[in-house]
């Protein structure tokens, strides 16, 4: 067949044409850029230093190549339709990779290169082809080569990659060239200037003619596509052809033959303001008169509101001394201004009558602007309305508390130390006739003291820090309570006559079972074991008895009421009564402090004070309310221990800041009466030892005195 030799003719000739047209033009921009650089060069030998941009002529110049080379692209656009016949004409594809490509791309390669050309003539010729509107889809946009989105690229400074791309492989970046060696670079290259670092894709972009004409538009202030029309006509999308009137012509709603019902409460509402005289009618306006006294009272012509109002002080009428002419007796004589100078200067006039035959002769008064600024200082301090001032004493606020000479007797001094333990003493207890004192260690012993003389009489040796100590309330039956671990000791102290003894051993004498018993209530609760050793019983818990009361947390401390079947236990954050008899809740107290340490029950059962680890003590009045009366702030650390004293209005606190502090708290028989609470005295004397001060204190059962025991092992008796 003879159409493929043709065509293989055809593009040998086309193939040649656009070897030579593409010489011409890069011989073109050779001679175009060797000028800019000679340019270029000349200006930097002068010293001035210019952004290298497209000129007018430059772009004249490159639209007469564009010219040129559009005329080829024309040619070539000719010879490819001529091509196109041909190939239709057969019915079959002449462009055959297998046939006519020799070196292994043939005429696929020639036509990727008929291609390329022709988007270069397409691109560089803007009158050989019509204008394409550019759309304004983001799916026309070429996508990114990096696919990290909008992740800051200084996550990747220290990193091999810069990004991702489509396929999820790394971007490696590009190796930095050296500085010196760039700007070398970039002094050879003439068409630097056109080249854009893109830090998001790492690579360098130089723009194209036609990017480099779209932004010259832009900084111009011109519209970037040079076929956009700024003053396109307008279109009016509506027509009016058909229509006779610009209203509607829809008939009458509803709502506007009917009364509104809005308009009949307005009327209404109207109505009662004209009734309570609130909208008056026909008012003449208040007519000022024209003619006023010059010095007459204006205070009542002036309307104030708020406070009665003062008006500013007014000076004194002229008379006939401020005359320029006045008469002989005004006039003083010599004798008299000289006997003004000796006086003082607030008693002394200040205004001396003199005489002056003419208005003409007076002379300019010589303290016009003193007296001017005075009677200005006057007007502004002046007081303007009149305030009801409060005098208060400040010690009439202070509440009215009895001296403390009136409150005695309560413990102010120490007057006898106890010493004999070797670790910290944790609890003291006193006996109910105020002989004798029970101490326990956490050094394992008990010990006992007689009180007026600071003697030790009796020590048990219990091998196990000691918790709590308490005396029997009962004279005649002198029992020591010993609380250590699990167990509770019952200590016969060996006090009191024989007849009492001898009670006392029958009393604490257990018997032993002769046959074990096997009740799983009483083994796993308590057993009675008789300690010979000490003296006494011994009451081993293997599981703690569980009260009939609900608890909202871990009990902290418990007491009960001095007269009646009321039990208190307190938890960290509150303080639960409950009727042993009933076994229900009574009251709930609410400290509102952060933890209860300690509590303490007044000898009257109706008041209570609480210790805290943050250094408050609480007052409560129960038939008061379930907040506390009164909050005292006395204490700088932890409040180990509070206490009442049995007879006397004291009371108690001891702190790990090594102070007690000793209060007079009034409890009255009238209700209506608040308690007194009054502070007394501080006291003072023992050693912080492991960040522990005073562990426990006691009132004596008789005297105003107080016990305290500390970490330092030295148990103090304060004396009134």
């Amino acid at each position: 067949m003879k159409v493929p030799k043709r065509s293989a003719r055809l593009k040998n000739l086309q193939e040649s044409k656009k070897d030579a047209e593409k010489e011409e033009a890069n011989n073109l921009l050779e001679q175009k850029d060797k000028t800019e650089e000679a340019v270029e060069r000349s200006k930097e030998e002068e010293n001035l230093v210019e952004s290298p941009v497209i000129s007018d002529d430059d772009d004249e110049d490159f639209s007469d190549d564009d010219g040129s080379l559009g005329e080829s692209g024309s040619e070539d656009s000719h010879l490819s339709g001529e091509e196109d016949v041909f190939v239709s004409s057969d019915g079959e594809d002449s462009f055959d990779a297998k046939s006519d490509d020799v070196g292994g791309n043939g005429a696929s390669g020639s036509g990727r290169d008929d291609t390329e050309h022709g988007e270069d003539d397409d691109s560089e010729s803007d009158d050989s082809r019509p204008v394409v509107e550019e759309s304004d889809s983001s799916e026309d946009e070429v996508a990114p080569r990096n696919t990290v989105g909008d992740v800051p690229l200084e996550w990747y400074k220290e990193e091999e990659h810069i990004g991702y791309d489509l396929a999820g492989k790394k971007i490696k970046k590009k190796e930095r060239q050296d500085k010196l060696d760039s700007f070398l670079a970039s002094v050879d290259d003439s068409k630097n200037w056109r080249k854009i670092y893109d830090e998001y894709n790492d690579e360098e972009v130089e723009l194209t003619k036609e990017e480099v004409k779209l932004i010259k538009r832009l900084l111009k202030g011109k519209a970037p596509h040079a076929d956009f029309d700024p003053y396109a006509p307008y279109v009016d999308w509506f027509s009016w052809d058909d229509s006779k009137h610009p209203l509607s012509s829809a008939p009458e709603p509803k709502r506007r033959f009917i009364p509104s019902k809005w308009e009949s409460k307005k009327v209404v509402q109207y109505v009662r303001a004209i009734r309570k005289g609130l909208i008056k009618f026909d008012e003449k306006p208040k007519e000022e008169p024209s003619a006023y006294l010059l010095w007459g009272e204006d205070s009542n012509a002036i309307d104030r509101q708020g406070l009665a109002y003062i008006p500013a002080p007014k000076p004194k009428l002229p008379g006939h001394d401020e005359s320029y002419n006045p008469s002989l007796e005004y006039i003083p004589t010599q004798e008299e201004i000289n006997s003004y100078q000796l006086m003082y200067e607030e008693d002394r006039p200040k205004f001396i009558p003199k005489r002056f035959t003419s208005l003409r002769n007076v002379p300019a008064y010589e303290k016009a602007v003193n007296e001017n600024f005075s009677r200005c200082l006057d007007l502004y301090l002046c007081p303007r309305a009149r305030k009801k001032r409060i005098n208060i004493d400040p010690e009439s606020l202070k509440p009215k508390l009895p001296s403390r000479k009136d409150l005695r007797p309560y413990p102010t001094s120490c007057y006898l130390e106890y010493k004999g333990h070797k670790g910290p003493v944790v609890s003291i207890s006193t006996e109910s006739t105020g002989q004798w004192i029970a101490s326990g260690s956490s050094d394992g012993t008990v010990r006992i003291w007689e009180v007026e003389t600071g003697r030790c009489i009796r020590i048990w040796e219990l091998g196990e820090s000691i918790r709590h100590v308490s005396w029997n309330p009962m004279p005649e039956r002198p029992i020591l309570a010993v609380c250590m671990g699990e167990d509770v000791y019952l200590l016969n102290t060996g006090l009191g006559n024989a007849e009492e003894q001898k009670s006392l051993e029958e009393l604490l004498r257990v018997e032993m079972p002769s046959t074990p018993d096997d009740s799983d209530n009483d083994k796993t609760i308590v057993n009675w074991v008789q300690d010979d050793k000490n003296g006494g019983i011994r009451l081993k818990h293997f599981k703690t008895q569980r009260i009939p009361f609900k608890l909202h947390g871990l009990p902290v401390s418990t007491a009960f009421h001095p007269s009646r079947s009321a039990f208190f236990i307190s938890t960290k954050k509150n303080i639960r009564v409950y009727d042993l008899l009933k076994q229900k809740l009574i009251k709930k107290l609410e400290t509102g402090l952060r933890e209860v340490s300690s509590i303490a029950i007044h000898p009257g059962g109706d008041n209570l004070i609480v210790g805290s680890r943050d250094g408050k003590l609480c007052w409560f009045d129960m038939d008061l309310s379930s907040q506390p009366y009164r909050v005292l702030n006395c204490h700088p650390k932890d409040i180990n221990r509070v206490a009442f004293h049995r007879s006397y209005p004291l009371f108690a606190s001891s702190s790990d800041d090594c102070t007690a502090y000793v209060f007079h708290g009034m409890v009255y028989s009238d209700l209506n009466q608040n308690p007194l609470i009054v502070p007394l005295e501080i006291l003072r004397g023992h050693a912080s030892e492991n960040g522990r001060g005073v562990m426990d204190c006691k009132f004596h059962p008789r005297q105003p005195w107080l016990f305290t025991a500390g970490a330092d092992s030295v148990i103090k008796l304060y004396c009134h």
